[in-house]
């Protein structure tokens, strides 16, 4: 008899993203030609010791072998609650048992900037790529399940800033596509299962029922309430949204990046009738990555900066400069845009 259904499903969503890194990583190695030793990729795991992340490094590590790649582990500990770092310690351990090496367990601090679940997760992330960078992993796993994407594309809604913010996580993301997600398609629920059917210990971490935390709110009241209004199937159609969301940002992206010298002058000043011809949310593009390149950083660059700038091409009135995040500046100037810094 095979195994239960839960544990089928976790697996074959690793064994299907195991296989994308063998096959990247093998192109990588053959265009390096480096032939002294045999090929084998590290993929690490991500690990909280919650349902998601466990079931994820059970899957990883009863699939790696099987196709020649090592599998390691890291937990995160922010040292937010009393006894972090003893969890971490027992998280760590837990990924030895199942198999897996080299595990690391790294404490960080978590700073304050854009609030506690924002500074905690730039805090991990970092932590998590400073790893990568250490033992040459090839990936890091993550366990964002498909509630977790019905989440983020709520926040991004309530947020109000843009089609980006809908498409939610990427299945692959970070520096060279260093993060993964094989669990997007998954519901929290499979996780969950998967684990006990492998008699697995999960942790439930306090700050996710913690009303304090807007997602924890908005996974304990908010979704609940619109699937007693709207009706189950809530969080697959969101997820679905992600997914076509992420698609038209990906073409508009890209279309913008096609007209991007189109629209400049000779000496590379962007032109504001070429861009008043352009359609919104292209030429919005267009605003934003100049402003980007001129210094003004990314993360603090929001919708309305970017409205206001295109303001200066849509609603002229001889309005004045425009001071943007990073010291930057936009103006009008005799039908050019100079976005530069102040």
């Amino acid at each position: 008899m095979g195994p239960h259904p839960a544990v089928a499903a976790i697996r074959l969503a690793v064994r299907r993203v195991l296989h994308d890194i063998l096959t990247e990583a093998s192109t990588e190695h053959t265009r390096a030609r480096v032939h002294e030793r045999p090929f084998a990729p590290l993929v690490l795991v991500a690990c909280s010791g919650g349902a998601d992340s466990m079931a994820l490094a059970s899957a990883l590590a009863f699939e790696a072998p099987k196709l020649g790649i090592r599998a390691g582990g890291i937990t995160v500990d922010h040292g937010l609650q009393p006894g972090s770092d003893l969890r971490a310690e027992e998280v760590a351990l837990r990924m030895r048992e199942l198999g897996l090496a080299p595990i690391e367990s790294i404490a960080v601090s978590v700073g304050r900037d854009g609030g506690p679940e924002a500074a905690a997760r730039d805090a991990r992330y970092a932590a998590l790529d400073a790893a990568a960078e250490r033992h040459g992993a090839a990936a890091i796993l993550l366990g964002h399940t498909r509630d977790d994407q019905a989440e983020t594309v709520l926040l991004g809604l309530a947020r109000g800033s843009g089609i980006r913010s809908l498409s939610g996580m990427a299945a692959v993301s970070g520096a060279g596509g260093r993060y993964r997600r094989p669990f997007l398609h998954l519901d929290r629920h499979t996780a969950r299962k998967a684990c006990m059917e492998q008699s697995l210990p999960v942790w439930d971490d306090p700050h996710n029922t913690d009303p304090a935390y807007t997602r924890s709110r908005l996974r304990h009241e908010g979704l609940p309430a619109l699937e007693k209004a709207l009706g189950k199937g809530v969080v697959e159609a969101l997820a679905r949204t992600a997914q076509l969301s992420r698609d038209d940002a990906d073409a508009l992206d890209a279309w913008a990046s096609q007209v991007e010298t189109s629209v400049r002058d000779a000496s590379g000043l962007l032109e504001c009738a070429k861009l008043y011809a352009l359609p919104p949310a292209v030429r919005r593009r267009v605003l934003r990555r100049a402003a980007i390149e001129a210094g003004a950083p990314a993360g603090s660059l929001f919708a309305r900066h970017i409205e206001e700038v295109d303001r200066l091409i849509t609603g002229w009135r001889g309005q004045g400069a425009i001071n943007l995040p990073g010291k930057v500046v936009a103006q009008r100037q005799g039908g050019r845009l100079v976005i530069r810094q102040g």
